[in-house]
């Protein structure tokens, strides 16, 4: 009904839809259980948490205008989303190493998984903004550079004890990365391929 209502020419949002089902039943459920699967997993969450929403969002507006470009820059935003995805595996560290999952905290330790955690969320973002202004839109690379800023400030407290701090971490820098992701949308949408 969705994709009639945004009249698509053929269902992109059943389609997408039906992948992030498929995607969440799989990274619970055997015999994948793509959570137990350390990069895998954590990538398959980040890129639910990413690039299936802002595909579909698009896609309810006008799934044609879907850009290579787009699908590019949302796959390279999910590595951020791999990040955010750590930060939640944190919390979760003794109850996964019992469960024999492989967690990235688990497989790499906590002080290795707060610096993958970091660096994906930083470096993901600051190569779109470097991206976004190679492409000519400075104005919002600019900006996307500033809303990187208090997250990596938010950072320092985080990577002291990312087991304690993870949910104050998220409050104060999860916005900040909504923001960028809106504010990288909105370049791609303004820009002229």
């Amino acid at each position: 009904r969705l994709d009639s209502w945004a009249a698509n020419d053929w269902p992109v949002i059943t389609l997408i839809a039906s992948f992030g089902s498929l995607m969440a039943y799989i990274y619970s459920a055997p015999p994948l259980k793509l959570k137990a699967e350390g990069w895998l997993g954590t990538y398959a969450l980040g890129s639910s948490y990413i690039a299936l929403p802002w595909l579909c969002g698009h896609a309810m507006f006008s799934a044609s205008t879907i850009t290579p470009q787009e699908v590019v820059l949302t796959v390279l935003y999910s590595i951020a989303g791999l990040g955010i995805a750590i930060v939640n595996d944190f919390k979760s560290i003794e109850g996964d190493r019992a469960l024999g999952m492989n967690s990235l905290p688990v497989a790499f330790g906590i002080d290795t998984a707060k610096y993958i955690c970091v660096a994906s969320i930083d470096l993901t973002q600051l190569g779109v903004a470097a991206y976004l202004y190679a492409i000519g839109e400075t104005t919002y690379a600019a900006v996307l550079f500033g809303l990187v800023l208090p997250q990596m400030f938010a950072q320092l407290t985080f990577i002291q004890d990312p087991v304690a701090n993870d949910v104050k971490y998220q409050a104060a820098a999860q916005p900040f990365l909504v923001f960028g992701i809106l504010c990288t949308a909105l370049a791609i949408g303004h820009h002229t391929f």
